[in-house]
Protein backbone atom coordinates (compact mmCIF):
# COMPACT_ATOMS: atom_id res chain seq x y z
CA UNK A 1 0.00 0.00 0.00
CA UNK A 2 3.39 2.76 0.51
CA UNK A 3 4.76 1.52 -2.23
CA UNK A 4 1.41 2.80 -4.56
CA UNK A 5 1.26 6.04 -2.40
CA UNK A 6 4.63 6.88 -3.34
CA UNK A 7 4.01 6.39 -6.92
CA UNK A 8 0.86 8.53 -6.27
CA UNK A 9 2.96 11.44 -5.21
CA UNK A 10 5.17 11.07 -7.81
CA UNK A 11 2.77 11.55 -10.66
CA UNK A 12 0.66 14.38 -8.28
CA UNK A 13 4.25 16.23 -8.43
CA UNK A 14 5.07 15.88 -12.28
CA UNK A 15 1.23 16.74 -12.63
CA UNK A 16 1.35 19.88 -10.48
CA UNK A 17 4.58 20.76 -12.22
CA UNK A 18 3.03 20.54 -15.65
CA UNK A 19 0.48 22.84 -14.63
CA UNK A 20 3.11 24.95 -13.41
CA UNK A 21 4.68 25.44 -16.62
CA UNK A 22 1.72 26.05 -18.43
CA UNK A 23 0.41 28.13 -16.12
CA UNK A 24 3.43 30.69 -16.20
CA UNK A 25 4.22 29.86 -19.97
CA UNK A 26 0.54 31.60 -20.86
CA UNK A 27 1.20 34.11 -18.68
CA UNK A 28 4.68 35.46 -20.06
CA UNK A 29 2.49 35.51 -23.54
CA UNK A 30 0.16 37.33 -21.78
CA UNK A 31 2.54 39.84 -21.16
CA UNK A 32 4.78 40.31 -23.89
CA UNK A 33 1.28 40.88 -25.67
CA UNK A 34 0.35 43.38 -23.52
CA UNK A 35 4.31 44.85 -23.76
CA UNK A 36 3.72 45.08 -27.33
CA UNK A 37 -0.14 46.56 -26.85
CA UNK A 38 1.57 49.49 -24.60
CA UNK A 39 4.21 50.36 -27.31
CA UNK A 40 1.42 50.91 -29.69
CA UNK A 41 -0.59 52.88 -26.89
CA UNK A 42 2.96 55.02 -26.44
CA UNK A 43 3.26 55.83 -30.14
CA UNK A 44 -0.37 56.89 -30.84
CA UNK A 45 -0.37 59.27 -27.80
CA UNK A 46 3.18 60.59 -29.18
CA UNK A 47 1.40 61.34 -32.36
CA UNK A 48 -1.76 62.88 -30.23
CA UNK A 49 0.71 65.47 -28.36
CA UNK A 50 2.46 66.47 -31.63
CA UNK A 51 -1.10 67.22 -33.10
CA UNK A 52 -2.46 68.24 -29.75
CA UNK A 53 -2.18 69.45 -26.51
CA UNK A 54 1.38 69.32 -24.63
CA UNK A 55 -0.27 69.54 -20.92
CA UNK A 56 -2.79 66.30 -21.61
CA UNK A 57 -0.37 64.02 -23.61
CA UNK A 58 2.50 64.35 -21.74
CA UNK A 59 1.15 63.01 -18.12
CA UNK A 60 -0.62 60.37 -20.24
CA UNK A 61 2.42 58.83 -21.80
CA UNK A 62 4.95 59.38 -18.17
CA UNK A 63 2.37 56.99 -16.90
CA UNK A 64 2.27 54.78 -19.79
CA UNK A 65 5.85 54.56 -19.98
CA UNK A 66 6.16 53.75 -16.59
CA UNK A 67 3.49 50.88 -16.94
CA UNK A 68 5.32 49.63 -19.27
CA UNK A 69 8.50 49.54 -16.77
CA UNK A 70 5.82 47.44 -14.52
CA UNK A 71 5.20 45.15 -17.16
CA UNK A 72 8.89 44.30 -18.15
CA UNK A 73 9.69 43.67 -14.40
CA UNK A 74 7.17 41.19 -14.00
CA UNK A 75 8.06 39.77 -17.23
CA UNK A 76 11.60 38.93 -16.20
CA UNK A 77 9.69 37.86 -12.99
CA UNK A 78 8.05 35.23 -14.72
CA UNK A 79 11.04 33.94 -16.46
CA UNK A 80 13.32 33.96 -13.67
CA UNK A 81 10.65 31.49 -11.92
CA UNK A 82 10.46 29.71 -15.27
CA UNK A 83 14.47 29.57 -15.11
CA UNK A 84 15.00 28.84 -11.35
CA UNK A 85 11.46 27.93 -9.95
CA UNK A 86 11.95 30.51 -7.09
CA UNK A 87 10.29 33.86 -7.46
CA UNK A 88 13.03 36.88 -6.33
CA UNK A 89 12.60 39.48 -3.93
CA UNK A 90 14.23 42.14 -5.65
CA UNK A 91 12.49 42.06 -8.85
CA UNK A 92 9.53 41.91 -6.92
CA UNK A 93 10.22 45.06 -5.13
CA UNK A 94 11.29 46.65 -8.41
CA UNK A 95 7.84 45.90 -9.55
CA UNK A 96 6.32 47.38 -6.11
CA UNK A 97 8.22 50.51 -6.37
CA UNK A 98 7.55 51.26 -10.18
CA UNK A 99 4.05 50.48 -9.76
CA UNK A 100 4.06 53.26 -6.63
CA UNK A 101 5.88 55.70 -8.55
CA UNK A 102 3.78 55.03 -11.60
CA UNK A 103 0.52 55.93 -9.26
CA UNK A 104 2.65 59.13 -7.69
CA UNK A 105 3.81 60.61 -11.20
CA UNK A 106 -0.04 60.06 -12.55
CA UNK A 107 -1.37 61.84 -9.28
CA UNK A 108 1.06 64.59 -9.32
CA UNK A 109 0.02 65.18 -13.45
CA UNK A 110 -3.60 64.89 -13.03
CA UNK A 111 -3.35 66.82 -9.68
CA UNK A 112 -5.43 63.99 -8.10
CA UNK A 113 -3.73 63.61 -5.05
CA UNK A 114 -3.22 65.65 -1.81
CA UNK A 115 -0.04 66.10 -0.39
CA UNK A 116 -0.74 63.48 2.55
CA UNK A 117 -1.48 60.76 0.39
CA UNK A 118 1.53 61.15 -2.37
CA UNK A 119 3.55 61.70 1.15
CA UNK A 120 2.28 58.28 2.07
CA UNK A 121 3.31 56.38 -1.47
CA UNK A 122 6.38 58.29 -0.93
CA UNK A 123 7.07 56.84 2.31
CA UNK A 124 6.29 53.40 0.92
CA UNK A 125 8.88 53.73 -1.87
CA UNK A 126 11.38 54.57 0.65
CA UNK A 127 10.81 51.54 2.68
CA UNK A 128 10.62 49.36 -0.79
CA UNK A 129 14.00 50.79 -1.60
CA UNK A 130 15.22 50.22 1.98
CA UNK A 131 13.92 46.68 1.60
CA UNK A 132 15.77 46.35 -1.89
CA UNK A 133 18.83 47.84 -0.90
CA UNK A 134 18.77 45.14 2.14
CA UNK A 135 18.29 42.17 -0.19
CA UNK A 136 20.26 43.57 -2.59
CA UNK A 137 23.16 43.45 0.52
CA UNK A 138 21.76 40.35 2.45
CA UNK A 139 20.66 37.51 -0.92
CA UNK A 140 18.53 34.47 0.56
CA UNK A 141 21.20 31.72 0.43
Amino acid sequence: MKAHYKIFMIYQNKIFKIIIDLVTIIILYVLLLSLLVGVVNILLDIKSILFGTLGGGFGQIVSSVLTIFVLIDLFKTFVDFREHEEIRITYVTDATILIVMREIAAGVYDQRFDYQFILGLSTLVLILGIVRALTVKYPPK
